[in-house]
């Protein structure tokens, strides 16, 4: 744990670094909101490599957690590494599979050593701050529930239920820092859209990310062929009360039997079609802002609409394609856009909204 927790202080002082030279002259308030731009970054970058992770079946790359059987890197566990591919070359354990995984938890500890950081700093300045610091604790808090969830996601053999919810903690995190750092720049828009509406289309895209971790976290990607019919049907045979048993192993039914084709079918099938909801609902939203909107609006507006279209893209490929990991990789990260923009706009939106009569800022 002391070697673990040294690499990653060791790491995590590159970006530390950065921000404190590049915010030496500017006021605490300005540092704080860099400081938590870069920790929104590399957790951008995490939700992307925790995907890549999934899609090279990394996740059990190093089966006990927090280290590699009992090491602090891979380089430490190499006997043990190598043992576990001599008896299973294509298994879960490999050396390139022990890599990823330990990267990304390495990634993982960074972050929340620097939510740490900011938790600390918001302490410190929290007579300049807008609201109380008690937000940047509850994201500290938020990043041990998710670390948590990685734990379990290793001992509990990649159990679909904690994997889906460690992919849920991973964009719920995404969400608590965008409007953390809203608030620290204080940019509120004129409320020409209302924000119910864009925190509505924004859940309707937390449910399509939900849908879309139970696909891959039960491998069901490929289990429709073709489009838009699934295996050259409209309406092929599936087993939904299977594939949305929430509790059960992978690959295995809820009476213990192994999981049926159909209910892959479903599990796919659901995703594919509540992503006409979502869609819908960005494109509407999409519509009142290039409508209603200001300049600062319009701009969402394109940003959203480019980022629906590449998530269209992205899904296609993965089933025409027989799911490439650069799309599959893309559509992860695409998700995690569109939330980050959402939940910008929402926040920039309700401060807008209660914000004094007398304040005229809106760009």
């Amino acid at each position: 744990m002391l070697k673990l927790a040294s690499m990653a202080l060791l790491v995590a002082l590159l970006p530390l670094s950065w921000w404190w030279l590049r915010q030496r002259g500017a006021s605490s308030r300005a540092r704080l909101a860099a400081l938590t731009a870069i920790t929104l970054f590399l957790t951008f970058d995490l939700i992307v490599f925790g995907a890549f992770t999934r899609l090279t079946d990394s996740g059990l790359g190093c089966p006990d957690w927090p280290g590699c059987y009992g090491e602090a890197s891979p380089l430490d566990a190499h006997a043990d590494i190598r043992a576990a591919q001599h008896a299973q070359p294509t298994g879960p354990v490999t050396f390139a599979k022990a890599w990823i995984e330990m990267i990304h938890r390495y990634l993982a500890m960074v972050v929340g050593l620097l939510i740490l950081v900011s938790a600390i700093f918001s302490w410190r300045i929290r007579r300049q701050l807008p609201h109380s610091p008690w937000f940047s604790t509850i994201t500290l808090v938020w990043v041990v529930v998710q670390g948590l969830f990685g734990k379990y996601t290793v001992t509990w053999k990649l159990y679909p239920a904690i994997v889906t919810l460690h992919l849920l903690g991973a964009v719920v995190l995404l969400v608590l820092l965008v409007l953390q750092h809203e608030s620290f720049r204080d940019r509120p828009l004129a409320p020409r859209v209302s924000w119910r509406a864009v925190v509505l289309v924004l859940a309707g895209v937390l449910v399509q990310i939900a849908l879309g971790g139970w696909v891959s976290t039960n491998y069901a990607v490929l289990a429709c062929q073709g489009f838009p019919t699934c295996n050259g049907q409209w309406w092929p045979p599936m087993d939904a009360g299977h594939g949305f048993t929430l509790l059960r192993e992978l690959g295995r039914a809820g009476h213990g039997g192994y999981l049926p084709f159909e209910a892959l079918v479903a599990i796919h099938l659901a995703h594919r079609l509540f992503a006409l909801v979502a869609f819908g609902g960005i494109v509407w939203l999409v519509l009142r802002l290039r409508r209603d909107g200001s300049d600062a609006l319009r701009r969402y507006a394109t940003a959203l609409a480019l980022l629906a279209l590449a998530q269209l893209a992205s899904g296609l490929s993965n089933i025409v394609l027989d799911w490439p990991i650069a799309a599959a990789l893309a559509h992860s990260g695409g998700a995690a856009a569109l939330v980050g923009v959402l939940t910008s706009l929402a926040a920039r939106l309700r401060a807008g909204a209660t914000a004094p009569a007398s304040n005229g800022r809106t760009a």
